[in-house]
């Protein structure tokens, strides 16, 4: 498949990570193209395979090194620094947002701005607290510019990482907050309208989708639904228990 096939695919950037958008060559060039291969890699800030299998394999801690040197994708050139998640690495509660903002890429935490001190509300609205027994992580780790939402090709790039996060903090409940998270995590491009007030799954994980904290502060009105979501996720949560 050639480079423009896998463009508009949206699979170009992760391909270019496997060194698959190449073109075909004779079987007696296979060191040369792995060689090459190497050195493109290398050459183009770009991490190796070998970073996503170690990321795959990732402590917490490790993956935050990994995120911090990771150069799969355009975010890195302008970002302060990688904002990987926070909170208990044991919690039922996972929430999922979009990427960072300003004050996260000035403190390395994520929701730490105006939409934050919203989700802390919202969190203890059902009894929940940060670092307690939530983690907090979003689809891509480094700012979009202008807070602008992240394209498909940056959320595959930061795919590993995620996967690594739900794998190690086994949530027994997922809360996606807002289009994006709720479009990596089901696979759908379905509005929120559509997607909220069900229970889907991700993994077998149950996830509740309700809109972004930063959304809510645009449109106060729709806060009273988020409050519904919330209240089915905890109500789902206990139904686990």
């Amino acid at each position: 498949m050639d480079a423009r096939s896998l463009k508009e695919l949206e699979l170009l950037s992760v391909a270019r990570l496997y060194g698959l958008d190449s073109p075909p060559r004779g079987a007696g060039d296979e060191a040369a193209v792995v060689t090459a291969g190497h050195a493109q890699h290398e050459s183009a800030g770009v991490p190796s395979p070998v970073s996503f299998h170690r990321a795959q394999k990732a402590s917490l801690e490790e993956l935050r090194t990994l995120v911090s040197e990771c150069r799969a994708c355009g975010l890195c050139e302008q970002r302060k620094q990688a904002v990987l998640g926070v909170g208990s690495p044991t919690g039922p509660w996972l929430f999922v947002g979009e990427g960072p903002g300003a004050d996260e890429d000035e403190q390395g935490e994520p929701f730490v701005g105006q939409a934050g001190r919203l989700l802390d509300n919202m969190l203890a609205a059902i009894g929940c607290q940060r670092g307690r027994d939530t983690y907090i992580a979003n689809v891509v780790k480094c700012r979009p510019p202008g807070n602008r939402n992240p394209t498909p090709e940056e959320s595959s790039a930061c795919a590993p990482f995620l996967d690594r996060q739900i794998e190690l903090v086994a949530p027994r409940l997922i809360v996606a907050l807002g289009r994006i998270a709720a479009m990596r995590l089901l696979g759908t491009d379905a509005s929120i309208a559509s997607l909220r007030g069900k229970v889907h799954k991700h993994k077998g994980i149950p996830v509740v989708v309700t809109y972004h904290p930063a959304y809510l502060l645009r449109s106060l009105p729709e806060k009273a639904k988020a409050w519904e979501d919330l209240v089915l996720a905890r109500r789902t949560l206990a139904a686990l228990a």
